[in-house]
């Protein structure tokens, strides 16, 4: 079974935690790396060029920069918000930055792990 890469950018360290457990307790979930704020989610994501990059919208250094330098340096990582926020302009915003879904943090965990998955399964 190939076992699907993702990095966790998030400011908050109990939802990094949490989110890595939820995630590492798939047997097809790989968390290769997590950061803090929008500049180590990029150079994590150029070191591992994970399958998938989950943001925080709202982290220190911002989500959409985080979201299109990613883009623009590792292009095969897909992108999906977690956020906090779901009104419209900062869905826009990560939109048009190149994130492929918006998910709104309290969900299921089980609603977390699928669209990580469709995320991955958009990946080039």
């Amino acid at each position: 079974m190939t076992r699907l890469t993702v990095l966790i950018g998030d400011d908050e360290p109990m939802i990094r935690e949490a989110l890595s457990e939820v995630l590492a307790a798939e047997p097809d979930l790989d968390v290769v790396a997590v950061a803090c704020d929008a500049e180590e989610s990029i150079a994590l994501a150029v070191r591992h060029e994970p399958a998938v990059a989950i943001l925080d919208m709202r982290m220190p250094g911002g989500g959409a920069h985080a979201a299109r330098e990613i883009r623009n340096r590792s292009p095969r990582t897909r992108i999906m918000a977690f956020s906090a926020y779901g009104d419209a302009r900062s869905v826009e915003e990560m939109g048009r930055a190149g994130v492929t879904e918006y998910v709104l943090k309290g969900v299921p965990n089980r609603d977390i792990v699928a669209a990580v998955r469709r995320v991955a399964a958009g990946a080039t």
